[in-house]
């Protein structure tokens, strides 16, 4: 009676120490989710800020308006925000087109074909990614302008080509993705008479959706939040700033206190197209995923 006493006790205190496990677990979640979603909060309740200025009393806002988003696309005597965001929003759809081109076509082949030299330039590709992309920035805006690309609008065609350039060297995450799809699957195309551009287009890319998603949404990102090369490209032609070159000006000290909450109110607006196409490109990845598991 006492051994089946003390396996009794032993089963009644599994669940209690369970319970108390994921109190805890639940508990630490919602700090972190906190400590996450404040800083969003805190920024979409600063671009509606009656306050002017960066300095205030409050950590929240006293009064709130729309005024900081409608300065923010019509006041065009100063900071011309929206032919920033068209120029950036230009320049990230060609770059995304292009970039997650090579990318998959470069991922697909090194995947899937043997060739002479394959080992090496993976080898070399993976060597250099080691070296930050800003240190080749100088040698880059020298070529750029030897070809006349560094004034006007042709600012925008050497960002593009900047961005879209090295796009073959970000193949490691999509080669291993296209590493796990069976060989047969193309044996068997093939046998059935496919050429290998069909092979990929047709059978190759249907299986690979959630890979396709994230190499697109990598792709628009990059020039989306870049800085650096940007602004040294753009240089000082403001008909040519990206919304990064944008609100990094509003921070300046000769316009924070003007525009200060209104490059919060331009943060919660460049999150909008990056929110957007995540929001309309999640469900194809979801499908992606659901058929990848049941294949």
């Amino acid at each position: 009676m006492t051994v089946m006493q003390n396996e009794k006790a032993k089963l009644n205190k599994r669940p209690l120490r369970k319970r108390v496990g994921n109190f805890f677990v639940h508990v630490a979640l919602a700090v972190l989710a906190f400590i996450w979603v404040m800083p969003i909060v805190w920024i979409v309740l600063t671009s509606l800020r009656a306050e002017p200025g960066s300095y205030v009393n409050t950590f929240f806002p006293q009064s709130y308006t729309f005024d900081n988003y409608i300065k923010l696309f019509t006041d065009r005597n100063v900071l011309n925000f929206p032919q920033m965001f068209m120029n950036t929003f230009i320049i990230a759809i060609f770059v995304c087109v292009i970039q997650t081109f090579f990318v998959l076509s470069v991922s697909y082949s090194l995947s899937r074909m043997r060739f002479k030299f394959r080992k090496p330039y993976m080898n070399i590709a993976m060597i250099l990614g080691l070296f930050p992309a800003f240190m080749s920035m100088v040698a880059q805006y020298y070529l750029l302008k030897s070809m006349g690309l560094t004034e006007g609008s042709w600012i925008r065609v050497a960002l593009i080509i900047v961005y879209s350039a090295s796009a073959g060297m970000n193949f490691q995450i999509a080669k291993g993705f296209f590493d796990t799809i069976p060989h047969s699957i193309d044996e068997a195309a093939i046998i059935d008479g496919s050429t290998l551009w069909q092979v990929f287009t047709k059978v190759t890319m249907p299986l690979s959706k959630p890979i396709v998603i994230y190499t697109i949404l990598t792709s628009f990102m990059a020039p989306w939040i870049d800085f650096i090369f940007a602004k040294v490209i753009c240089r000082a032609d403001a008909s040519q700033f990206t919304v990064a070159i944008g609100l990094w000006n509003m921070l300046q000290k000769e316009y924070i206190h003007e525009w200060y909450t209104c490059f919060a109110a331009g943060a919660v607006v460049v999150s909008i197209p990056i929110a957007i196409l995540f929001i309309f490109m999640q469900r194809y990845y979801v499908e992606g995923m659901a058929g990848a598991v049941k294949g």
